[in-house]
């Protein structure tokens, strides 16, 4: 067994060009253990090998549908089993990155992908979340850091649209109301809100709306993975533990208020 004493979890992090692979690889250079949870169980076992050998820290992968209250206590479990068995270290921190996104304008929405998209973001949110903080509770140390984004603040404007914006709305406000709740416990929750990032999320989108995302930031480019996974790391560290409930805004000026 490592001399490493945490481990972080990661939900939706096997996308090549995903925010949260780049956050699982920057969790393990500094240090951390990691726990990769994705769709794809093999998939998310690969990457974590991967990260394991690149960084020489204890890693485990396992699959979990962040809509599913069984799939995500199935994916708990067996993270329980790995630290029971000395594989990883018990888990310090929770970010949640697992998310999907609209472009669809709100009078062609449907119920269906209204409702697909408030599961993964912000049910997911709140599943994963449920499952999870109880153990970090009984240590008296953690941090979970829940992945919104700068549409909840702006109303869109990005790429996502209505249940985009309403699904990370409402993880700013459970981020706040959970903050607050166990505030006294040695557990932290915080929120970033990026604006646009280099990343293959907003799928169906061209060169030109790509194009027009850079030109409508004030410092003139998307945000790199790095630069989201620099915060959410910070806020998972030991010097981020006076901070809770807070949003950190992570948008090159294209909000400020």
């Amino acid at each position: 067994m490592s001399d490493i004493q945490r481990s972080a979890v990661i939900t939706g992090a096997t996308s090549d060009r995903g925010i949260g692979i780049t956050v699982a690889r920057r969790y393990a250079r500094e240090g951390w253990a990691v726990v990769i949870l994705d769709l794809d169980g093999e998939k998310s076992a690969k990457v974590a090998a991967d990260i394991g050998n690149e960084f020489a820290v204890p890693t485990f992968g396992y699959a979990i549908d962040v809509t599913s209250e069984e799939s995500v206590a199935a994916a708990h479990k067996a993270v329980a089993a790995e630290v029971d068995a000395g594989n990883v270290p018990p888990v310090g921190a929770l970010a949640n990155i697992a998310g999907i996104t609209s472009p669809v304008p709100f009078l062609e929405t449907t119920l269906e992908l209204w409702n697909m998209v408030m599961a993964v973001n912000a049910t997911g949110t709140y599943l994963v979340t449920k499952a999870f903080v109880p153990d970090m509770l009984d240590r008296g140390w953690g941090r979970i850091v829940n992945m919104s984004s700068v549409s909840a603040q702006r109303g869109g404007g990005v790429f996502g649209k209505v249940p985009y914006s309403s699904a990370k709305a409402a993880i700013l406000g459970f981020t706040k109301a959970l903050a607050r709740e166990i505030a006294d416990t040695g557990v932290t929750v915080n929120a970033v809100t990026p604006g646009a990032v280099d990343t293959n999320i907003r799928v169906g989108s061209t060169d030109e709306q790509e194009a027009k995302l850079a030109r409508d930031i004030p410092i003139g480019r998307t945000a790199t993975p790095e630069e989201i996974a620099a915060v959410i790391t910070f806020l998972s560290s030991d010097d981020a533990s006076y901070l809770t409930g807070t949003t950190i805004d992570i948008n090159g000026g294209s909000h400020i208020h």
